[in-house]
């Protein structure tokens, strides 16, 4: 079985560190990272918005992962669980 069982701290960690995304702007308790595709992709700029909340419903989670790019979302889930 695949953790699900993440905070936005956790999800902002990765997605920062090993993920290549950066923080753009911080609005209330959602923090708005940015992705931008290196010259030889042929895919658009990328938007994720992570609520800092202690723990997420699962719609919540496919969400951030859909944002972020994630082809799969159980790969993405494990991915998360190894690098946070």
């Amino acid at each position: 079985m695949v953790t699900r069982d993440f905070s936005g701290d956790d999800i902002v960690k990765v997605l920062v560190n090993v993920g290549n995304h950066y923080v753009d702007r911080i609005r209330g308790d959602h923090m708005v990272l940015k992705w931008e595709p290196p010259a030889d992709h042929d895919t658009e700029p990328r938007t994720v918005s992570v609520p800092r909340h202690d723990s997420f419903d699962i719609g919540t989670l496919h969400t951030i992962a859909d944002q972020a790019g994630a082809k799969d979302f159980d790969e993405f889930c494990k991915w998360i669980d190894r690098n946070r």
